[in-house]
């Protein structure tokens, strides 16, 4: 592990906000992490002057003083991160690793003006695969980026110079992107977190583009709470972006209680035992946490990888990078230029029937993961040396992409995570993959994952802080307290888990409020009020998908209703509440404190 040359590198998003909020430091410390950068570093392209970076501390100032001084206002007030250099940032070049290439940028990517608007700090642009081609970090005239943990390896690609500086600290997180598994690879490689987020989530207005139709902005960070954090704030619907989307609410945001995950039938780890030796153990692992494995056919997802640089798809890269071609095509990589050179070969009739194999292929793998929480994967097959890399630059290249290259082209969501030490002190990571919009649910997982690994963060030694508990409910969803028919194990608790609800906790009302069992309701059904004389209540918390939570409501049978309970710890949740003239003829049975006590107590009757 590197030692930290500065000890302000290697924190994480709140542990920036949390320094500010307590006055430990003041953004001008930004200052300060400038100037400690290495002076020879490959990973970036361009490093924020002095004077960028004061104009920026000075926007910072004026945000805070418009929420009048609430840093809260600003959820990433004074977070650095970087950006990688084929995503636009106002008066800066973008290059996309090719200097003749270059221009400077009139306005913001949304994604950036996004996240400048939530008070981040841009310290600097990446090196990365030249026009994002490549998941090695090699392909760039401003050097190959040197992987975090061992300088003798690679980094992993295209979003090499993204990866590396938050690997070391430099920056809190960072944008990358992912075509082919550029914002994955990298990840696995130098034992962060990369979250790949649903195609059209993030806007990519402003990005450089390889793949159009299959490009995502994509983001690094040393935790899965910082890189969900960052995500929630950076997504958004944009009329300007042809592929972005809006998010239909209709996912879960978290696996259900007894987790279903499934894996690949054949594994091909290209003879890197040690890479085989940390999923298998990553595999053991999840089953002693719970989770159940089942192995699935995975030649759908193998032949639809296949087709991203095999088929005509590259052509779409080609389309990309026409104008180089026309104008300057000595100033394209040699390896680049052989890979997109290819597309001319390819007809439009080959690209139709390239996009019939691929909705068939996707259609197939959709269905494949149906009843599965997520896939697992190894994030890569293996891992190259700098010197293997430079002998076989393509095909080694193609075995890192085993199993990435077919996620965009699914329309499938994955978050990459650190997985354990291989016994050269090489990091490995594994790969969650579902459908798409499951994105929450993956990066709740995620953290569970994370926490219960407890490694240390990227390169730099530091141990994993411990999460602070959330008690709001996940993005998308409708928090639901249930008190009886719903709750676990009853019989309408389909009602919940067939609309993707996910079970959150156990927990009690505040005290002063009174259950009631209602008579002649099939199946029996308790009834709860506000009343004096009343107690704390046992509930159980549910999140349910804002879009599924008007079909739960309307299933809700007279005399109950959804209302507001407030809970014990003072928060106010959605509710089953009862019309008062049907408390009436009711048994009270708030003695029992819940309605499974009750239950019990008319069996053992």
């Amino acid at each position: 592990m590197q030692s930290l040359p500065n000890p302000l590198f290697g924190w994480t998003v709140n542990q920036w906000i949390a320094a500010y909020q307590t006055g430990e430091l003041t953004p001008a410390a930004l200052l300060q992490l400038r100037d400690a950068y290495p002076e020879q570093d490959t990973a970036w392209i361009t490093l924020v002057s002095h004077s960028q970076l004061d104009t920026q501390l000075a926007d910072l100032s004026q945000r805070l003083d418009a929420v009048k001084g609430d840093i809260s206002q600003l959820p990433l007030y004074g977070v650095p991160f970087a950006i990688k250099d084929n995503i636009d940032a106002a008066g800066w070049q973008t290059t996309a690793a090719c200097p003749e290439f270059g221009y400077t940028a009139s306005a913001d990517a949304s994604v950036l003006a996004r996240l400048r608007a939530a008070g981040a700090i841009l310290m600097g642009k990446t090196n990365l695969d030249q026009f994002a081609t490549g998941l090695v970090g090699t392909r760039s005239p401003y050097g190959a980026v040197p992987n975090s943990i061992n300088p003798d390896y690679v980094s992993g690609g295209s979003s090499s110079g993204s990866a590396s500086v938050v690997a070391r600290g430099l920056v809190a997180f960072s944008l990358g992107t992912d075509t082919a598994g550029s914002g994955r690879v990298p990840a696995g490689f130098n034992n962060i977190v990369g979250l790949k987020p649903t195609k059209g989530r993030l806007s990519n207005t402003g990005l450089v583009p390889a793949c159009r139709t299959v490009d995502c902005i994509s983001i690094f960070a040393l935790t899965v709470e910082d890189a969900e954090q960052v995500a929630g704030i950076a997504e958004g619907f944009d009329a300007s972006d042809a592929y972005s989307r809006a998010n239909p609410q209709t996912a879960p945001v978290g696996f259900a209680q007894a987790v279903k995950l499934a894996v690949p039938d054949t594994l091909e780890f290209f003879g890197d035992a040690q890479n085989q030796a940390v999923y298998e153990q990553a595999l053991l692992t999840l089953s002693k946490l719970g989770a159940e494995i089942t192995r699935i056919d995975f030649s759908p997802f193998k032949a639809l990888a296949d087709q991203l640089y095999y088929g005509s798809w590259v052509a779409e890269r080609t389309v990309a990078m026409e104008s180089m071609f026309e104008l300057n095509p000595d100033a394209i990589n040699p390896v680049v230029r052989g890979i997109v050179e290819n597309g001319l070969g390819y007809s439009a009739c080959d690209a139709y029937k390239a996009e019939y194999l691929r909705a068939t292929l996707s259609r197939k793998i959709n269905d494949a993961l149906v009843g599965f929480d997520a896939l697992v994967v190894p994030t890569s097959a293996t891992i190259r040396s700098l010197a293997e890399m430079a002998e076989e630059p393509v095909l080694y290249n193609s075995q890192f992409g085993y199993y990435t290259n077919f996620t965009n082209l699914a329309d499938l969501s994955a978050l990459a995570l650190p997985a354990g030490w291989r016994a050269d002190g090489l990091p490995a990571g594994i790969t969650l993959i579902a459908p798409a919009w499951h994105d929450t649910a993956l990066a709740r997982f995620g953290k569970q994952w994370q926490a219960h690994l407890g490694l240390t963060l990227g390169a730099t030694g530091r141990p994993l802080p411990e999460a602070k508990p959330v008690a709001t409910p996940a993005k998308g969803c409708v928090r639901v307290a249930v008190v009886g028919a719903h709750l676990t194990g009853m019989p309408l608790n389909f009602q919940l888990t067939t609309r993707d609800a996910v079970f959150v906790e156990q927990t009690l009302t505040e005290g002063g409020y009174r259950l009631y069992a209602l008579p002649g309701t099939v199946p029996p059904k308790p009834g709860l009020a506000k009343a004096e004389g009343g107690q704390s209540i046992i509930v159980e918390l549910w999140d349910i998908p804002v879009a599924r939570f008007g079909e739960f409501v309307a299933e809700i049978p007279t005399p109950l209703g959804i209302g507001n309970l407030k809970l014990i710890d003072g928060r106010s949740v959605k509710g089953f509440i009862c019309e008062p003239w049907a408390l009436a003829g009711a048994l009270d049975i708030t003695a029992f404190g819940g309605w499974r006590a009750y239950i019990a107590s008319l069996k053992k009757g």
